[in-house]
């Protein structure tokens, strides 16, 4: 008799709480919110690649229409910056640092600065414009935004507490999306955005991770975004690459990101007496150089760089000064002040440095390309786990697992001796300054 008015105690806890709309309406917001996160990357994605394609099909290959980047750039970049500018604060650059900084916030109004539905369109619609334009920037990054404002809506709507384990779960779920590299979602949240990770958030990553991806999936199916590669490691020349392209690449990564961080510093003091037209002078003036970069270069250097880097993966050889020119390009769309990633440029780069190694010591391509991402991402981002995991997915080289992890950390060492500051944590910073200011100035305007 106990057992039975066991049993039927628990049968009615169980009918209770799933007949409370308390229960299971934030679970279906956040499957929901997670599903979404899975159906805007591929939309978003696919626009991205339209925009490329139009901006090649507008400028072609050869006659006068070669030299129309020269206009359409530095159009291109103002009117992305007045933009984003005007109507889309905090929307520039990559995304992740705005990510990064709204975990770190507890007031709900400058979460809701950095992370919103507006953001979602204006970050999509002007990275889209970006590629048009013809800006070395990437999708990935802003996916990473769209995501964690996505999760962040959903937890309004659901009235979910722990708003900082729901964006670290968007942003997870923004990048096993983007590149269908669900491992290196999770480990992303793990090293980048968490840095102080919680246990209690596992769950969350886990399951925002795996139905954004199954939605990914079943829209466009399972596809490696780089290719599958067959190189490994066999001889002497090969360890010598991983050498060269973990040093190496770490060397140019972190210059990259020490560039990169003295220039936006630098910028912010210069363009603070008139941001407006200051910022608009410098985009102008960065797309002008991205497109005299992008016509000397054959149009090698415009967009996300993927063709280039996937040929290299294949074996193709890239000119020795492509990732020179790929790097100062993605530079300059980086410090212009439009939305846009760097993942997809820096892979491009390093997949261009490992090239220009591999011939130089007479070596595999394609082994040199992915190695020599490896080493530059790790290098730009400081994140060796990530860099090893998502280009691993992204390849599928599993012969090459070993000499992945070692050119990552290679490249992570020799980054942190030249830049100790991780890019977008550094970045981050200054949203979090920025929300510390305004609260500081609402404080003494009502006392």
């Amino acid at each position: 008799m106990r057992l039975i008015y066991r049993k039927n105690s628990v049968l009615r806890r169980s009918r209770a709480m799933w007949g409370n709309t308390r229960v299971w309406r934030p679970r279906l917001v956040f499957w929901a919110g997670a599903l979404a996160i899975g159906v805007i990357s591929v939309a978003f994605a696919k626009l991205a690649d339209l925009a490329q394609h139009l901006f090649h099909v507008v400028t072609g290959t050869e006659g006068w229409t070669t030299y129309l980047p020269l206009v359409i750039a530095p159009l291109g970049f103002v009117f992305c910056a007045y933009i984003a500018t005007r109507f889309f604060p905090n929307s520039q650059g990559s995304g992740i640092p705005q990510a990064i900084a709204a975990r770190h916030l507890t007031d709900e109004d400058d979460r809701f600065r950095l992370l919103s539905l507006k953001m979602v369109v204006g970050k999509i619609l002007l990275t889209v414009i970006g590629l048009f334009s013809g800006a070395s920037i990437g999708r990935e990054g802003p996916t990473v935004q769209v995501g964690a404002s996505l999760m962040l809506q959903a937890a309004r709507w659901g009235g979910m507490a722990h708003a900082r384990g729901l964006i670290l779960a968007g942003s997870a779920a923004g990048i096993a999306a983007a590149f269908n590299t669900p491992l290196a979602g999770i480990v992303f949240a793990i090293e980048e955005m968490g840095k102080s990770y919680e246990s209690r958030a596992n769950g969350l990553v886990l399951t925002a991770v795996i139905l954004s991806g199954l939605a990914a999936m079943g829209l466009v199916g399972n596809y490696t975004y780089f290719g599958e590669s067959s190189a490994a490691t066999t001889g002497f020349s090969d360890w010598l690459l991983v050498i060269l392209c973990g040093i190496g690449g770490g060397t140019f990564g972190a210059c990259f990101s020490a560039g990169a961080l003295t220039a936006s510093r630098r910028i912010r003091r210069w363009a603070a007496s008139a941001p407006l037209l200051r910022m608009l002078q410098l985009a102008a003036i960065c797309g002008l150089a991205v497109a005299v970069i992008g016509v000397v270069s054959g149009g090698m250097t415009f967009g996300t760089g993927y063709e280039q880097a996937r040929g290299a993966v294949e074996g193709n050889a890239l000119p020795w000064y492509y990732f020179l020119e790929k790097l100062l390009a993605g530079f300059l769309s980086m410090i212009s002040g439009i939305p846009g990633g760097i993942f997809a440029p820096s892979l491009s780069v390093g997949a261009g440095f490992g090239s220009a190694v591999g011939q130089l010591i007479g070596s595999n391509i394609g082994l040199a390309s992915i190695l020599g991402m490896a080493g530059y991402f790790a290098g730009v981002v400081q994140a060796p786990m990530t860099a090893f995991v998502i280009i691993l997915e992204m390849t599928g080289s599993q012969n090459s697992v070993i000499a992945l992890m070692c050119t990552s950390m290679l490249g992570y060492g020799t980054a942190r001796i030249i830049s100790h500051e991780p890019l977008y944590h550094a970045l981050s910073r200054v949203f979090i300054a920025d929300a510390i200011r305004r609260k500081r100035a609402e404080i003494a305007s009502t006392s």
